[in-house]
């Protein structure tokens, strides 16, 4: 069954463009990652908080994806990682129209 992740972290920048340019081979090497659907990336620069919003597969890919860009991140200095698997009411998502695939 298909599974959300949500994760957020404290995050100095970059923010918007300047984002978009340097994280571009990021944000291409997450589409490997195994059964990751899609990914929108989430960001505050008043908050100092960065993050996405993934569509996995299943659990476990949610799972492991969660492990590895959790070791990743403090690699780079993000000590305090939050990380949330849901799981997703596809009915409600439907009418509200939630992209599902």
């Amino acid at each position: 069954m298909a599974k959300l992740l949500q994760v957020d972290f404290d995050f100095n920048g970059p923010f918007g463009e300047e984002m978009a340019t340097a994280l571009v081979g990021l944000a291409e090497s997450i589409n490997q990652e195994p059964g990751m659907i899609w990914k929108i990336w989430t960001e505050s620069a008043q908050d100092k908080l960065g993050g996405g919003i993934y569509f996995f597969e299943d659990e476990a890919t949610a799972q492991a994806y969660l492990e590895m860009h959790s070791a990743r991140l403090q690699k780079m200095g993000v000590n305090d990682v939050r990380g949330v698997i849901f799981d997703i009411n596809e009915p409600l998502t439907s009418i509200n129209k939630g992209p599902m695939a």
